[in-house]
């Protein structure tokens, strides 16, 4: 019953009740968001469905739309079941709107969900229907002028009625004319036995190739058994090179697993020698840079020295712990410099 109503109803999609063996809340959702737009199409109800607080909130809804609008107490323990406990609730609002179709006999209107507000009028589907109407007004324009000429000439055929009806019934014309139907009757019935005939003979034909399909199909079926019985020669050659193929394969995979982990430790041995390779360069790049600035620097240093040196030698005092002095300092720069 509910499906048939839904049917009638105008429902887009075919329900069947083996929709509803398990929980199925999406169809049950839609039907209800269908049902109310379908009572009161400017109701705004959200049909998010996706998570638990979503499925209560718009049950919740619906049950009190139904019950302000409609008058109709649901059950949502029931309809969040979504079960056939379900189609039970769903009946009590579409037996309201198939009674009330059937009491007013209007036919489904839809609505946009769009501009609600607004009914379209949609010539596509009533095309026939203005065609048929089209070819009725043509008939009755053509029966009303054939009546009308019909009507005039009532006053000349009015006499020859009179006349055909005061002339005396002549019995051998009328058992003429009755010998002439019973002989149309029976032929039309000879040419009915005969169709009867031919339709058994064609029957008893089609039961002859039935029963001869149904040989064949027998022997084609002990064949197929037969062959399915009978092992192939060879069987066991073909299994062998199976197992053959099996542990190749098993091979195979084993062998291109340590390939590949083998590529991806060379990957990683060559991007490590490349970082040492970059690290000592600029290690090297960072010694070289400090050699020279130590040695410009020892440089400076000495020209002071010898500078002061002089002047010492003139004065002719400590020479000899200059002396030493320098010797160091060149002993140092040799020893940084083979460092």
């Amino acid at each position: 019953d509910f499906t048939e109503m839904m049917r009638a109803l105008g429902y887009p999609r075919l329900i069947s009740m083996e929709n509803f063996h398990t929980p199925n809340f999406m169809l049950v959702s839609e039907v209800l968001l269908w049902l109310v737009k379908r009572y009161e199409p400017q109701t705004d109800i959200p049909p998010d469905v996706e998570t638990e607080q979503d499925r209560v909130f718009f049950i919740k809804a619906v049950a009190q739309f139904m019950a302000t609008k409609a008058h109709i107490k649901l059950n949502t323990k029931k309809l969040y079941q979504a079960d056939g406990y379900a189609v039970k609730e769903l009946l009590k609002v579409t037996s309201v709107l198939y009674g009330a179709m059937n009491t007013k006999g209007v036919e489904r209107a839809d609505v946009s969900e769009e501009d609600s507000s607004k009914f379209k009028f949609d010539l596509g589907s009533k095309i026939a229907d203005l065609k048929a109407a089209r070819q009725l007004a043509s008939e009755i324009t053509s029966k009303g002028a054939s009546l009308y000429d019909l009507l005039g000439k009532e006053v000349e055929l009015r006499e020859a009625r009179t006349e055909s009806i005061a002339r005396p019934l002549e019995i051998n014309e009328a058992e003429k004319m009755m010998k002439v139907a019973i002989d149309c009757v029976l032929e039309e019935v000879q040419k009915t036995k005969d169709m009867l005939n031919n339709v058994a003979l064609d029957e008893a034909n089609l039961e002859a190739k039935i029963e001869k399909r149904k040989l064949e199909l027998e022997r084609s079926q002990k064949r197929l058994q037969t062959l399915q019985s009978v092992r192939p020669a060879f069987m066991d050659e073909y299994e062998k090179m199976e197992e053959q193929l099996q542990k190749q394969y098993s091979s195979y995979l084993e062998k291109f697993r340590n390939l590949t982990y083998m590529e991806q430790l060379l990957d990683d041995h060559r991007r490590a020698e490349q970082e040492m390779f970059e690290e000592a360069a600029n290690m090297l790049r960072l010694m070289q840079n400090r050699l020279k600035e130590e040695e410009q620097h020892l440089l400076k240093s000495g020209n002071n020295d010898d500078s002061d040196i002089e002047i010492q030698e003139d004065e002719g005092s400590d020479s000899e712990v200059e002396d030493r002095q320098i010797m160091k300092q060149r002993t140092g720069t040799e020893a940084l410099l083979q460092g």
